[in-house]
């Protein structure tokens, strides 16, 4: 194993054609917006990680590789001082557990019990948030409690779910590479009968569409969005599917929606919101969505922590 592999990095940044420096993003907390410089300990390393990359891209732009531990989506551009740079993201190779994200552990039982639910999970948040990290672990962790099979379109594929999970959960992953195959790809994975659907980024109104749906026909479909609250993801979400649908959007995702998330990042800690719903058409979320009312879900999410909360409190003054 080269000792690149110890390196914390997220995305390496490696020019292929000149004494350039190289330059890294770090998953550490509080890193991951910064760039910093490789450490010169790490300059042979670099060196043959750079003529591997080489030799396996080609003449190709874009490409995936396994080099000394390292599993890295590739993505090679010409700048405009005409140098060769690459960026490496670094595919994780241990799935996350649910358990260690430091989500809060009065929201951890519904979060958990949303597994055993048809519809949709939306999770938000900004860029380097951890939304994928959180989703990922959301699928691992129903497709090991509650079994069945999960078919995933992602761009990059960020963690190894391909395979078995469990005694009864199974995962078949797939990237998608074209804007345009968000949509079929998913309307092609129904065929699959899956229980489970993971969308990796909803980017287009026909992906909206499909994902809306496919979680109002009897699957679980978790997705992730950049929005800067849940708020935003579900109007965001219902405008991208109306666009498809030719209005109708606020109806099916009322109808389909199981919980919807948003998180931040702060040194590390996870800050989680979220709201669920109740499986009856009266609820009061579902409720304001069909109605358009999406600024008024605040009260709801605001309601929903502090019962939550006063529920733990309880319980552990129970003892």
């Amino acid at each position: 194993m080269s000792r690149l592999a110890e390196l914390p990095f997220i995305d390496l940044y490696i020019c292929l054609d000149r004494n350039e420096p190289a330059e890294y993003k770090s998953y550490e907390p509080g890193k991951s917006k910064l760039s910093q410089m490789v450490p010169p300990e790490y300059d042979a390393e670099i060196r043959a990680f750079a003529e591997a990359i080489q030799e396996h891209l080609g003449a190709q732009t874009d490409g995936k590789i396994t080099w000394g531990g390292l599993i890295c989506r590739l993505s090679q551009r010409k700048m405009t001082d005409n140098s060769n740079w690459v960026c490496a993201r670094r595919i994780n190779t241990k799935l996350p557990d649910l358990d260690e994200l430091g989500i809060p552990p009065y929201m951890l039982p519904r979060i958990k019990g949303a597994g055993k639910r048809d519809g949709l999970i939306l999770i938000s948040g900004a860029t380097g948030a951890g939304k994928t990290t959180t989703a990922v672990a959301l699928l691992t962790y129903y497709m090991n409690k509650y079994g069945g099979t999960a078919v995933t379109l992602e761009d990059p594929c960020e963690f190894p779910l391909h395979g078995r999970h469990g005694e009864t959960g199974r995962c078949f992953q797939t990237e998608v590479t074209e804007e345009s195959e968000w949509a079929s790809g998913l309307k092609k994975s129904l065929r699959w009968g899956p229980r489970y659907i993971y969308v990796g980024e909803v980017r287009t109104p026909g992906a909206a569409e499909q994902l809306l749906r496919a979680a109002s026909t009897g699957h679980l479909v978790l997705a992730t969005v950049h929005a800067g609250d849940v708020i935003e993801s579900l109007r965001n979400l219902a405008m991208l599917g109306d666009r498809s649908m030719d209005g109708g959007a606020n109806d099916v995702l009322a109808s389909a929606l199981v919980m919807a998330t948003t998180q931040t990042l702060t040194n590390g800690k996870l800050q989680l919101k979220f709201v669920d719903t109740e499986d009856v058409a009266s609820d009061p979320v579902r409720v304001l969505i069909r109605e358009g009312k999406f600024a008024s879900l605040q009260t709801q999410i605001d309601q929903k922590d502090a019962r939550l909360r006063n529920t733990m409190s309880s319980v552990a003054a129970n003892g």
